[in-house]
């Protein structure tokens, strides 16, 4: 079961798909990649949205999915979660417990733009030492470069987090798929999303990642991702 762990897949709900029919049109392309399972992580905004209109959006969108769904045997399982962006106090935020994927214990989180404070690190340990819920770095390769990466990955290691990259990490060619392969043979990589928002300049593509993965570093790197999968899900 590969899972897409990062899509703006449910309709009209953010700057992802722009109706129901696209959606469909993504998750057919995903299972064409041999895509099993989607968690819908549509952005959350603590500063302008309410966790109340957000979830009854998040559900409303979620259905009318579904039933458009009956008519196609065959697509992934969609799952909910959500990509909270990062704000001050989110350790201390009830908030949290409504937003983990599939009501389990794990969490996406979007960080702003690297570098960031020791505090925004020491926030990010709280959410799982004192929530317990497990933070999900959303899209890691957003915050680093080919030659500079302010220590991301090693202090990562050092939190009770997981790491999403985004398949188009792998995908740059040069430098920069070098070093994606790099941290995920170091086990500085756990998980991947396509993060797809459309079917024009951001469709899902998680499985030419993978090509290049088992290409590069062999089949037994996509197996730890499988297994990393399946452990959010066995909670």
């Amino acid at each position: 079961m590969f899972i897409d762990f990062h899509s703006h897949i449910l309709p009209q709900i953010d700057d992802g798909s722009s109706s129901v029919e696209e959606s469909i049109e993504l998750l057919k392309m995903e299972a064409e990649q041999g895509i099993t399972h989607v968690v819908a992580t549509p952005h959350f905004y603590a500063h302008h949205d309410s966790p109340e209109k957000f979830l009854a959006r998040r559900a409303e969108a979620k259905a009318r999915l579904d039933e458009a769904m009956e008519k196609y045997p065959g697509l992934p399982r969609v799952s909910l979660g959500a990509e909270v962006y990062f704000f001050r106090g989110i350790s201390d935020s009830d908030i949290l417990s409504e937003l983990t994927i599939d009501n389990k214990r794990y969490i996406l989180i979007e960080m702003p733009e690297a570098p960031w404070t020791d505090g925004m690190y020491s926030e990010l340990e709280a959410i799982a030492t004192r929530r317990g819920i497990t933070p999900i770095m959303a899209h890691m390769d957003r915050y680093i470069r080919p030659l500079k990466t302010y220590r991301i990955p090693e202090r990562f290691e050092e939190l009770p987090v997981l790491v999403q990259a985004n398949a188009s990490f792998f995908l740059r060619g040069g430098f920069t798929t070098k070093m994606a392969l790099k941290l995920l043979k170091e086990d500085k990589i756990q998980l991947i999303g396509s993060d797809c928002h459309n079917l024009s300049v951001r469709p899902p593509r998680i499985g030419s990642a993978l090509e290049v993965i088992e290409k590069e570093l062999g089949k037994k790197y996509i197996d730890r991702i499988l297994e990393y999968g399946s452990s959010v899900f066995d909670d």
